[in-house]
């Protein structure tokens, strides 16, 4: 699986995928710091890459301004730290349901959910 963290996402993160097998890009090595969370979004598309932050937009707007995306997983952890969160990622990678494309999820300190998708 291929993932692009966010800014904000920690750096250690890269290191940590890519020795459980994915691929991973940090946005600051394409974008500005500060772009828009469209062009984070866009940039994702382009890598087909799952986006990691730790930015709560992401869960609750960006799903619904946003219809087609390769996956976005949000980490909201009460006490977030490096070995928090990558901890928090790694079992949601093992027990996560598949495919992640098209879904948003936040993952909290114990569990995980999703976005509910507009209606149309």
């Amino acid at each position: 699986m291929k993932f692009l963290l966010d800014e904000n996402f920690p750096r250690a993160a890269t290191a940590f995928l890519e020795a459980l097998g994915h691929r991973a890009f940090h946005l600051l090595d394409y974008e500005a710091q500060g772009v828009p969370d469209k062009s984070v979004i866009e940039r994702a598309r382009a890598l087909d890459a799952v986006l990691l932050t730790t930015d709560k937009d992401f869960f609750h707007t960006v799903p619904f301004l946003v219809t087609r995306h390769p996956g976005i997983i949000v980490v909201s952890l009460r006490q977030p730290n490096r070995k928090a969160i990558l901890t928090r990622l790694e079992w949601f990678l093992t027990s996560a349901p598949r495919p992640l494309a098209g879904e948003t999820y936040m993952l909290r300190d114990t569990t995980y959910i999703v976005a509910r998708k507009q209606r149309h």
